[in-house]
């Protein structure tokens, strides 16, 4: 999972020019590592939504934190933020931007995993 979750973040902050342009030379993969490592530990620490729990809860867990303001996205967002002020020294210019683009980045992780292979 974590190997996916890596390639969309890499592809859908890359094609971000608001994201791209906003992470330092040098740090681009760095980042990108730091993001995946945060949305990978808090999609499975969270508690499986579906019965039997699961891929698939954790999946149906995402989509409903869309749905419903997003309790999910907002725990990735305060961990995963404090971390990349903390480790890269990023302002708050660039964790705004990431800000912005990580909904849009975790509906596409929701959509291509529940899409037909």
């Amino acid at each position: 999972m974590f190997d996916q979750i890596l390639a969309l973040v890499k592809e859908h902050f890359g094609a971000n020019p608001a994201v791209a342009d906003a992470i330092p030379a040098g740090q681009q993969d760095a980042v990108h590592n730091e993001i995946a490592t945060h949305i990978t530990n808090s999609l499975t620490t969270q508690p499986a939504a579906a019965p039997g729990g699961g891929f698939g809860g954790i999946l149906s867990k995402l989509e409903d934190s869309f749905a419903s303001g997003g309790p999910v996205v907002s725990a990735i967002e305060g961990s995963l933020f404090s971390s990349l002020t903390s480790k890269f020294g990023l302002p708050p210019s660039v964790t705004g931007a990431i800000s912005g683009a990580l909904p849009g980045l975790l509906q596409k992780f929701a959509s291509n995993a529940n899409a037909p292979k």
